[in-house]
């Protein structure tokens, strides 16, 4: 763990947060500025900066508890829809690996802007889908 990092002080307890959740692997906790009521973030406990980065246990454990607490949510909040998201690179603005598990609404603000122009990236998908497989060849596992 880095002591510096609020994602592993949050994790490991450090740092005061309504914890939801919790097991060896992750520690499960409201966001401090929830999108919806029950916005839940999802954290390992051990120090990870990129989702890649996660070993096996703790994706496995990660996915599970996305599965619980999207349960969990849609029985308490009766939402119109689920919204599961990871943000890595610079926009991971904790430099710790989480994934936020949210309720949605229809009209609830939330959205996703598209570039107005992506024609170059459709008239692209064959020769795009040939270069991640060759990547995912070229990793073996």
């Amino acid at each position: 763990m880095e002591n510096t990092c609020l994602g592993c002080q949050l994790a490991n307890g450090e740092v005061q947060a309504h914890v939801v959740y919790e097991n060896e692997w992750l520690t499960c906790l409201l966001d401090i500025a929830p999108l919806n009521e029950g916005h839940v973030l999802l954290l390992p406990k051990r120090h990870v900066a990129e989702l890649e980065q996660m070993d096996e246990e703790t994706s496995t454990a990660m996915l599970k508890a996305v599965m619980k607490i999207s349960r969990v949510i849609k029985t308490l909040y009766q939402p119109d829809g689920i919204t599961v998201l990871q943000n890595g690179g610079t926009f991971n603005d904790l430099g710790h690996v989480h994934v936020h598990v949210f309720p949605r609404y229809v009209g609830d603000g939330f959205g996703w802007l598209e570039p107005e122009d992506r024609n170059d990236n459709r008239n692209r998908l064959a020769e795009t889908r040939m270069c991640i497989v060759n990547a995912i060849n070229d990793l073996g596992n």
